[in-house]
């Protein structure tokens, strides 16, 4: 009896009924190396005896034919005559067939008799075999119905055999992948030549969806005709989920990692996970990792701190956590998430485990909704890099039917290892880069001059996390006379060095612009000081190795003249009080550090309410657009209305900019004032010393006009050092100027460029103390120079705030690199 209380037919052959196969093997050379008991009773020769020997010697014609007739074949059949022990001759067929095995390559030898007839198949039990193969197999007739099937099929279906007669596939597995294998049947009806495909669908006797292997094959009648189909099926699962974790993991390698964003590569996690290898997945990081913090090498004890990074769910509105993106959670002593962070490697939870239950006590907000949804398979895992501890990340299985096993278990470790090396690779770049954001920051203006030639709005932006900050600057320098200077630069590169280098070039800007020179003088100084530090670097010897532009302007409100110039910087924009709006045809001159090129200035006169806009190359610069379309969205912008310069610096960026942009952006505007004519007073003096008197007078008769009676006294002994040093040392003609601004300016101009300086004098000394008591008086003075001469000034501040001038509004404050 079998298992299933069937009989086998009486008539059936047995196993014991099958004589010995004649077998043995023999190596490349011909030499036997197996012999079987068959061959033994054949030929009657132990295999002591033949193993080692040539095979040639059991043929009963001598010489090599034997390896003569396989030669370099890999199969060869043919009648052959061996020699018995007893002298006999044997005549069969040989059947030979070249193996390639792990120790070289063999021949297998089948001896037949030639007279022996074929055991006969038909008498063995055939269909009741294929009936208990635990494999499902099916015949279908030509109209694609069931005709039989065996007891995998059956059991795999949940249906016996007598329901499954008549049925199409179709029917009884209800799926898209079951149509697709009736159309593979009824190509196989058409063609006669067999398919093979592959199907991943849940069954009726199953409780989760599976793969499975499926092989279609014509089936005929012993005249050739085709009479059904063939379908035998084999579950692969198992191998298929094995390439399906393999195919996960080699995404991970492309898809995690691939921005410097911790929160971009944690949420990059999550969809990885989600739906393929979880229902929820989310991603915990110890706070301050953000931030570039360093992360502890020490077991984490609690209660501990952590932030929600990122998480994503096969359910709309992550139902699984109440915790959103960004939501700081407090691990208590004690905790499961605090085992987790702790742990060696994954920790695996079933539904009831007590770890889960006390996990939805403590924190109801995260475990009580897991278990609401049925989480049957809980998995977490530490995210360690470089033997520091950063976080967790969870994955949990609410819908799917398949638990977490142990292949899930290296999948899960192998994606947070990566994940984790990939989040502390961001980590430290987001330390240097706040380092050097954070020197970028200290280095550029915090907020802009006071001064009243000018009213000033700046914005400074830096790169996107991936490029890192680069030497973008701006500066807005007050100068002597009232008058401003405004200045925007850009160093070539990114990161520290590029940093450092701007504060280099805008601290000389700063000291050369103190000295009043003309722009195209302060660029020529400027390149000689790149050129400096090019010879200073390491790869001093790539001419250009540090390479920079600049553009330098000189901004008088008394005379409304602007003096420009610029080193291979970008145009700057005029928008004048009627509306227009142009790019200034200044001529550009080469970038800075390239030495020996001659910069050329330019002036232009700017009606009061003009707005001079400077900006850097990362503002206009975009790979996917045209550099003119960019220029022409510049000039649109500039020409909204806005109430203030704030709001038309707001627009500017808002017009030109991105969420990413791959370059520092620094835009500088600058709206023109006009010093009042009635707060300037100027004289033409006598080059005689007897003018010094009236000067002193002059002075005096229009502080009082102004209101500054109580600088009357320090003013004329200013005036009159000034003015007899002019006199005495200088060359006519001789001008006066008092300049009533935020302070009270007075400037005594010649045609000499012979330069003052302060002396000591001695104590019976008649003269040499004018330049000293000038700088005690006074609270800044100095000398400028311009081609007709040079002029040398002072400054006093005023005694009351209210003595300042009234006129326009006051510039504003604070608003530096936004």
């Amino acid at each position: 009896m079998t298992s299933d209380g069937t009989t086998p037919p009486a008539d059936s052959t047995t196993p014991s009924d099958v004589p010995d196969p004649v077998t043995a093997t023999a190596d490349e050379h011909g030499t036997l190396t197996a012999w079987s008991t068959g061959a033994q009773r054949l030929l009657g020769y132990p295999a002591e005896a033949v193993l080692g020997r040539p095979a040639s010697e059991l043929l009963a014609d001598s010489g090599d034919t034997f390896l003569q007739r396989l030669g370099r074949q890999r199969r060869w059949s043919g009648p052959i005559v061996l020699r018995h022990r007893d002298g006999s001759e044997v005549t069969g067929e040989l059947h030979a067939r070249r193996r390639v095995a792990p120790t070289g390559t063999d021949w297998l030898l089948v001896w037949r008799d030639a007279h022996q007839e074929p055991p006969a198949r038909g008498a063995f039990p055939i269909s009741w075999c294929f009936q208990q193969v635990p494999s499902p197999l099916a015949v279908f007739d030509l109209d694609l119905r069931y005709v039989w099937t065996n007891d995998g099929e059956e059991t795999a279906l949940a249906l016996t055999g007598d329901q499954l007669y008549g049925l199409r596939l179709a029917e009884a597995v209800p799926h898209p992948d079951s149509v697709r294998v009736e159309h593979a049947q009824r190509r196989v009806a058409r063609t006669g030549r067999p398919e093979y495909l592959e199907a991943y669908v849940q069954v009726a006797g199953e409780n989760r969806e599976h793969s499975w292997t499926i092989h279609l094959a014509p089936l005929t009648d012993p005249a050739g005709r085709l009479i059904g189909v063939g379908f035998a099926a084999q579950d692969t699962t198992a191998q298929y989920e094995a390439r399906q974790r393999l195919t996960l993991l080699n995404e991970a390698g492309t898809r995690i990692g691939t921005s410097l964003d911790i929160a971009l590569t944690a949420q990059q996690l999550a969809d990885l996970a989600v739906p393929r290898f979880a229902d929820y997945a989310c991603v915990d990081l110890l706070t301050g990792i953000e931030d570039g913090d360093e992360p502890p090498t020490t077991p984490v004890t609690g209660p501990v701190t952590l932030r929600r990074t990122a998480q994503r769910s096969i359910l709309r509105g992550t139902p699984e956590s109440s915790a959103g993106p960004g939501a700081a959670l407090t691990v208590p002593e004690g905790g499961p998430a605090l085992t987790w962070l702790a742990a060696p490697g994954p920790v695996l939870y079933q539904r009831d485990d007590p770890d889960l239950v006390r996990w939805a006590e403590q924190e109801p907000g995260q475990g009580a909704p897991l278990r609401e949804l049925g989480a049957h398979s809980v998995l977490a895992v530490p995210l360690r890099a470089r033997g520091a501890t950063l976080g967790s990340v969870l994955f949990v299985r609410h819908r799917r039917p398949d638990p977490f096993v142990h292949d899930d278990l290296l999948l899960a470790q192998e994606l947070a290892a990566r994940t984790a090396v990939c989040v502390d690779n961001a980590r430290l770049y987001t330390l240097e880069r706040t380092t050097a954001v954070t020197l970028q920051e200290s280095l550029m203006p915090q907020r802009l001059a006071e001064q009243t030639a000018i009213e000033a709005s700046a914005r400074y932006l830096p790169a996107s996390a991936q490029v890192g900050i680069g030497g973008d600057w701006f500066d807005v320098i007050p100068l002597s006379g009232a008058r401003v200077a405004l200045v925007i630069g850009d160093v070539v590169g990114h990161g520290v060095q590029a940093s450092a280098t701007m504060g280099r070039l805008r601290t000389a800007v700063r000291t050369l612009a103190d000295i009043d020179l003309p722009p195209d003088e302060l660029l020529t100084h400027l390149d000689d000081l790149v050129l400096r530090l090019t010879a200073e670097s390491p790869d001093s010897d790539v001419q250009g190795d540090i390479g920079a532009t600049c553009l330098y302007a000189v901004y008088d409100p008394v005379t409304r003249r602007c003096a420009l110039a610029r080193a291979g910087h970008l145009p700057p924009v005029i928008c004048r009080p009627d509306g227009t709006v142009d790019f200034l045809d200044l001529p550009e001159g080469p970038p800075l550090g390239l030495g020996g090129l001659p910069f050329e200035a330019m002036e232009v006169e700017l009606p009061e309410g003009t707005t001079l806009a400077l900006y850097t190359d990362g503002l206009i610069e975009r790979r996917d657009s045209d550099p003119d379309e960019r220029l022409q969205a510049l000039r649109e912008a500039l020409a909204e209305p806005a109430g203030s310069l704030q709001e038309t610096c707001d627009t500017v960026m808002s017009t030109m900019l991105t969420s990413r942009h791959d370059d520092d952006v620094a835009l500088l505007l600058a709206r023109t004032r006009v010093l009042p004519a009635d707060r300037v007073a100027v004289w033409e003096v006598a080059d005689d010393p007897t003018s010094v008197a009236q000067a002193r007078k002059d002075a005096s008769a229009q502080l009082a006009e102004w209101g500054l009676d109580d600088l009357v006294f320090v003013t004329e002994l200013v005036v009159s050092e000034l003015v007899t040093n002019a006199i005495r040392y200088g060359e006519p003609p001789i001008r006066m100027r008092l300049i009533h601004d935020r302070a009270l300016i007075c400037e005594v101009q010649d045609s000499s460029s012979t330069a003052p300086h302060l002396k000591r004098a001695r104590t019976y000394d008649e003269g040499g103390r004018g330049l000293l008591l000038v700088a005690q008086l006074t609270q800044r003075w100095g000398t400028r120079y311009n081609r007709n001469g040079k002029t040398i000034w002072a400054e006093q501040d005023l005694p009351d705030p209210s003595a300042r001038p009234a006129f326009g509004d006051e510039p504003e404050r604070g608003d530096g690199p936004g």
